[in-house]
């Protein structure tokens, strides 16, 4: 199992989440709440609103999100979901618990502050202009930022 961080769209109340939890997709196991160590800048972009996590360490805000444990099956989803290597690239991430509830057998309990790491969906491939586009530390699809996401059944 791996762990993986997500910090858009795969998060709890938001558009795909479901698809964390679709079986036919593998397995996934809600850990906690978590924080990246370094800032890095997460902007909505593109004519659907997607957010993306420039890889751009040192720039932007420590990025809030969730953390999974997840089997092959669903990190093969995840990575062709998420377009590897194309739009995204997994890359590892350290983390600041901020909450935990998840059950690591034969792990020691991991506490709020401890530093983890994990997967997480990064891009190296972006607009030039996207460097300039506001940043933020949490997204929601239906965010004060007024640029709803717009799901795959729905475009062109």
């Amino acid at each position: 199992m791996t762990r993986v961080f997500v910090y858009g769209i795969l998060k709890k109340g938001q558009p795909n989440n479901y698809r964390m939890f679709d079986k036919n997709n593998g397995k996934a196991e809600y850990l906690g709440l978590a924080f990246t160590i370094q800032k890095y800048p997460l902007v909505i972009t593109t004519k659907d609103n997607i957010p993306f996590l420039l890889n751009i360490p040192g720039q932007g805000h420590r990025v809030h999100g969730e953390i999974y444990k997840v089997d092959d099956q669903m990190l093969k989803f995840l990575d062709t979901f998420k377009s590897v290597p194309t739009w995204y690239q997994r890359t590892v991430v350290q983390l600041e618990v901020k909450e935990w509830v998840g059950k690591t057998e034969g792990e020691e309990k991991v506490s709020p502050g401890s530093i983890t790491d994990a997967f997480v969906y990064t891009t190296t491939m972006y607009e030039p202009d996207w460097r300039s586009l506001p940043c933020y530390e949490s997204y929601d699809s239906e965010g004060d930022h007024g640029l709803k996401y717009r799901c795959r059944e729905e475009r062109d």
